[in-house]
């Protein structure tokens, strides 16, 4: 396959990362293909629910992170790919998998993708989404809650136990190897278009080519 631009968007838990990814998507939804490390979490037949809802979900080693290496390799090569599909309601993956086909561009996204050396070096633009951390524990209250049937009580015991030292141990620290730093993710509109304009020029000179 021709060059295809691979960016990265990293940043806390519930600090806009997928608001930027799906804004960026839905401008090129012909070019652009989102891969996301939530979906490569390990998956845990051998634990009991109970088991799994007490891990630790926000350390690098939670993820399979070799296979999403393999996955984006791959799709850089113009492979199509079934990607693994994790369900937050119960912990664990699901039985289903996600066709993914390569475009010319791919969008990685999570919350450690910058942690992990291999593969921060397969991506051209690495950017981190800096969000307020106030802001960042509301929204993941409101989405734990209503999106994934979480209670209150089990989403603030998450963030406290594990979330935030973790973030202050591995995220934050990963910022340093960011290339753009964007402060409110998708509601950046100066950055946003800085990064659409970016990702026009490589089409426009892959048309060329």
């Amino acid at each position: 396959m021709s060059n295809v631009l691979v960016i990265g968007i990293a940043g806390g838990s519930g600090s806009g990362k997928t608001t930027l990814t799906n804004q960026i998507a839905a401008k090129f939804p012909e070019e652009v293909t989102v891969i996301k490390h939530d979906n490569y979490y390990k998956k845990h037949d051998e634990m009991s629910y109970e088991e799994r809802s007490r891990l630790n979900y926000d350390h690098p080693n939670a993820f399979d992170t070799d296979l999403m290496i393999r996955d984006l390799k791959r799709l850089k090569q113009g492979e199509t790919i079934e990607c693994p599909v994790y369900d937050f309601t119960i912990h664990n993956r699901s039985k289903n998998t996600l066709t993914i086909t390569p475009g010319k561009v791919i969008i990685v996204e999570g919350i450690l993708i910058f942690e992990n050396k291999e593969l921060c070096d397969l991506m051209d633009i690495r950017i981190f989404v800096d969000t307020d951390a106030d802001v960042r524990i509301i929204r993941r209250i409101q989405r734990d809650v209503m999106e994934r049937a979480r209670s209150l009580e089990s989403v603030i015991g998450q963030y406290m136990n594990t979330v935030k030292p973790m973030h202050e141990q591995f995220v934050e620290p990963s910022k340093k190897n960011a290339s753009l730093i964007v402060p409110e993710g998708g509601y950046n509109q100066v950055a946003m278009e800085m990064i659409l304009n970016q990702i026009r020029s490589h089409l426009m000179a892959e048309r060329e080519d």
